[in-house]
């Protein structure tokens, strides 16, 4: 367990995804990222899924809940899809908790690997809330986005996911940032989506960011031109980096990477010439 003042924060590894290394870097040239991330023989780079758990007033509140179990079989073996520490559900419990003990899920936005968990299928087949009790929040933006992808988007935007959280009322729609919980805030970081989201963690003077894909990888957060292929925006993302790049070094905030495979979370300084580089943090799974 991490603490941020008052707050109490557990990683949850969900899954691990094998990623083309174009995808997840982009145009940077592997002669680059190589040394630094060396990819498999299959040219794949390893990305966990990251969620983290917030414990503070009382409530339970994850930070995105992963791919689930609606994956395909054929998607499932093409990514390589593993769980070497178990479920969600296997983490909750080792935390002493249940699916109905989460009173808030934060979807920082809509792609299958973040909030694929959202849902499982019933019995009839049909598209049910994982977490029975709890209230879903996402940005608007993002949510019109991803019931309206295009060409280029509609392979990772599943309404099974979330359309039907939204129907029955489950899901409310963010307007911008939004204090969540005391000491949680939903903050827009737009570039990967134009509705995506990071969630800033603040209590008693201390600082965390749940960076998400805003940084895929501590890498990223580190070299502002480098981003990955999925960003819809790249440019945005560049000014959204530079921004929480000047914030995460006054604040000397703790950051959690949902993708990073050596470094989930560290924190951000600017070094010699002003270059950036994050500090990993030791940390252990729940």
């Amino acid at each position: 367990m991490i603490r941020i003042g008052d707050l109490q924060i557990h990683i949850i590894q969900e899954s691990i995804l094998h990623m083309d290394a174009g995808g997840a870097f982009g145009l940077v040239p592997r002669a680059l990222f190589g040394r630094l991330m060396p990819p498999a023989a299959d040219n794949t780079v390893a990305m966990p899924n990251h969620c983290l758990l917030v414990q503070t007033d009382g409530r339970n509140i994850l930070i995105d809940v992963g791919v689930g179990d609606k994956m395909p079989e054929k998607a499932r073996l093409a990514l390589r899809h593993e769980q070497p520490r178990g479920t969600m559900h296997d983490a909750l419990q080792r935390l002493g908790l249940a699916v109905s003990d989460i009173d808030l899920v934060i979807n920082t936005h809509l792609h299958n690997d973040h909030c694929g968990g959202n849902t499982r299928y019933a019995a009839d087949g049909a598209p049910v809330a994982v977490f029975p009790n709890a209230e879903y929040v996402v940005q608007r933006r993002e949510y019109e986005d991803a019931m309206f992808p295009n060409e280029r988007t509609r392979a990772t935007y599943l309404p099974e996911n979330y359309a039907p959280l939204v129907e029955r009322g489950q899901m409310r729609l963010l307007e911008g940032d939004t204090v969540l919980a005391p000491g949680v805030t939903g903050v827009v970081t737009p570039g990967h989506t134009p509705g995506h989201m990071s969630v800033m963690l603040e209590s008693g003077g201390e600082y965390g960011l749940f960076v998400c894909d805003l940084s895929s990888f501590a890498i990223h957060f580190e070299r502002l031109g480098w981003m990955t292929a999925y960003d819809v925006e790249p440019l945005v993302t560049l000014e959204s980096k530079r921004r929480w790049q000047a914030w995460a070094a006054s604040t000397q905030a703790l950051l959690f990477f949902a993708h990073d495979p050596q470094r989930p979370a560290g924190r951000f300084r600017f070094a010699e010439a002003g270059r950036g580089e994050v500090i990993a943090q030791e940390i252990t799974y729940a």
